[in-house]
């Protein structure tokens, strides 16, 4: 058995190959261009690796074009943490060495000896992987946004404290486009007081308002004419054009969240599995392409539903040790999933009877509502699981049949 290693940097890559006893074989250098990816697959052919059977790599990275290049056929890739490399490394000098050489070394040792206790990365089909990159894009858009909704927010305060008083009572607040036509057209807080009805109303217009226009330009009117502190009117003015450009940052985030979520939408919609996920209780088409995106759709990838729910963070962990005991929530884990559960787990109380009566009797054991929540989740991802494996649509009184009869 031939074991490879390769220590990942951006400009170029070190290869290490070694046999059954741990002698090494092959060291090389690569660049990340196509003759390197080329120069490393020869050289993995020259010690055997075949369609059928080919040399297990072990690398410090799960994503980028080295290794889409691996991922090709049959081929194991296991992405080693690389505070676990770190750990390995120890095993082999004491003298606190490191090189990369070294690393790539270490890297398949690991695979030589503890290749059983390492997962490889899963065989998801191309387009689960898409979902993932646009789902997980998508979510980080929306955090952008709303990082910028802060900052603008903060900086309104400021100067401008009729403008939050007149977007108090929206939903979404700054990200509206309704807010951004307005502080687009009244940057500062004596523009607005200056703005007559007709200018309001053809701002809530351009953004897309159709009812209401009368009474919302009444009432905002008559909120930028109240009586509030100013800033001298050079700070004032020097406040709106920061605010100007933080609300062009704005408004591209909101763009680009909602782009993304009609991507996600058009790509999940093309899986098999989404008729599956959507069948749950508080999952809707962007929760549920990031619950995909984190579970992929490899069913070889967990045994069982426990090591699913370990995954997610929703199954507790057991710290043990003489007569100490402790049961506590799990710190590792895949956060994107775990967040997700918890928005998952809150919508579902009102979609679903079982899911509020399970969430009722944990409250009413003395569980905080964080703890009433990730034991939901991991209720419903057990289940999720299961629905996976077997193709079936989530079903109510199958799920919940004790809670539902104790509640009637």
């Amino acid at each position: 058995m031939i074991y490879c290693g390769i220590d990942w940097a951006e400009h170029h890559h070190d290869v290490a190959l070694v046999d059954d006893t741990g002698q090494l074989v092959a060291k090389l250098r690569i660049d990340d261009t196509t003759a390197g990816y080329r120069t490393l697959l020869d050289l993995l052919a020259e010690h055997g690796d075949t369609e059928e059977d080919p040399i297990s790599v072990a690398i410090e990275t799960s994503r980028g074009l080295l290794v889409a290049a691996l991922r090709t056929g049959k081929r194991q890739v296991f992405a080693i943490n690389p505070m676990a490399a770190a750990r390995y490394r120890d095993r082999h000098s004491v003298s606190r060495k490191k090189s990369d050489p070294g690393d790539a070394l270490v890297l398949a040792n690991i695979l030589r000896t503890d290749m059983t206790v390492h997962r490889p990365l899963p065989q998801d089909s191309d387009l689960a992987q898409a979902i993932a990159v646009l789902a997980r894009a998508q979510q980080d858009a929306i955090w952008n946004r709303q990082q910028l909704s802060n900052q603008l927010r903060s900086l309104l305060r400021e100067y401008y404290p009729a403008a939050l008083e007149a977007f108090a009572n929206w939903q979404n607040g700054l990200c509206r486009p309704e807010a951004r036509a307005v502080l687009a057209v009244a940057p500062t807080s004596s523009r607005a007081a200056g703005l007559s009805r007709a200018q309001l109303r053809s701002a809530l217009k351009r953004a897309g308002r159709t009812r209401g226009l009368e009474a919302e330009a009444d009432r905002m009117r008559e909120i930028f004419r109240g009586e509030y502190a100013h800033q001298p009117p050079l700070v004032e003015d020097a406040l709106g054009k920061q605010m100007l450009a933080l609300l062009r940052q704005l408004e591209a985030a909101c763009r680009a969240a909602d782009d993304l979520a009609e991507a996600v939408e058009e790509a999940f919609s093309q899986h098999p599995d989404a008729d599956v996920i959507l069948s749950f209780p508080g999952l809707g088409v962007q929760l549920g392409a990031r619950v995909l995106a984190e579970i992929g759709d490899d069913r070889d990838r967990f045994a069982d539903a426990r090591g699913l729910k370990a995954y997610a963070g929703s199954a507790p962990i057991t710290r043990a040790s003489g007569k100490k005991h402790h049961v506590g929530h799990r710190r590792v884990k895949n956060n994107r999933l775990n967040h997700a559960g918890h928005l998952w787990a809150f919508a579902s109380l009102k979609a679903s009877p079982g899911a509020n009566a399970h969430y009722r009797r944990r409250r009413e054991r003395g569980d905080w509502h964080a703890q009433a929540q990730r034991h939901l989740f991991n209720r419903m991802i057990g289940q999720l699981f299961h629905c996976l494996q077997r193709g079936e649509l989530f079903d109510e009184q199958t799920a919940f049949r004790s809670l539902l009869a104790e509640a009637t």
